[in-house]
């Protein structure tokens, strides 16, 4: 529990402290990748017209903002630990003119607080590594989604073929932490996010533990050689 804790607190400072840089590094460290990924995801989704939908871990609200678009009127949450993300976030929608329509809450991934069945979606992005208890977060999601509802997570992942692996790894664990330093003056943080990798479950270990917690109809989707992974479950329509 404390080694969880621990865990939550350090993500917690590394997310406030990088939270003015966040944009242009995600763009940079994926090479503008993670947009094509999110179009992708999006894509498999098909959000339907007037569909709700809390986007986890939401960040500075790029998915949180596709979500709103697509909907056209629905109601949409996004919800983050980090006040600083947020408050870049709130920038975006209030100049996308979406204020009325996405509401922002400062909130644990951990317990969620919404009653069962509030969302037709709930989505995670590039966050779920990050978290201490990664089932606990997805049990969540799948609490607060209606019954036939998506569980949606677009998530850093690892290449399964050589030698892109290798080359892989070699940028992810030796460039990005000095273009974190050399760009966002963060170095320690961005050393930090390849480890959070290491101990993650791959494409198909992830997909499995989506049909433990009883979620149905689970795809899972290699990006980029392996690099990314989009899973997406449906919750039971008897609400298991």
């Amino acid at each position: 529990m404390q080694q969880a804790k621990s865990k939550e607190q350090f993500v917690h400072e590394v997310f406030e402290s990088i939270a003015p840089k966040y944009d242009m590094m995600n763009s940079l460290l994926s090479m503008r990748r993670h947009k094509a990924w999110r179009k992708f995801a999006m894509n498999k989704m098909e959000v339907k017209p007037g569909s709700t939908a809390i986007d986890i871990c939401c960040g500075t609200c790029d998915w949180t903002i596709a979500l709103a678009r697509a909907s056209g009127k629905g109601k949409m949450v996004g919800l983050d630990f980090s006040q600083n993300m947020l408050n870049y976030g709130k920038l975006k929608i209030e100049k996308e003119g979406l204020d009325e329509q996405v509401t922002l809450v400062q909130g644990n991934a951990m317990a969620l607080p919404y009653e069962d069945n509030s969302f037709d979606y709930a989505t995670i992005g590039f966050a779920l590594r990050n978290v201490p208890d990664l089932r606990q977060v997805l049990q969540e999601m799948e609490r607060v989604v209606k019954p036939g509802g998506l569980i949606v997570c677009l998530e850093l992942s690892k290449p399964m073929w050589q030698p892109f692996k290798a080359i892989y790894y070699f940028y992810f664990q030796r460039i990005l932490p000095l273009l974190g330093k050399l760009f966002a003056k963060r170095h320690e943080q961005y050393k930090w996010l390849p480890e959070s990798l290491k101990t993650f479950p791959d494409l198909n270990q992830l997909a499995e533990i989506y049909r433990e917690i009883g979620l149905r109809n689970v795809r899972a989707y290699p990006l980029t050689g392996g690099i990314a992974a989009l899973h997406i479950g449906t919750k039971g329509t008897d609400g298991a």
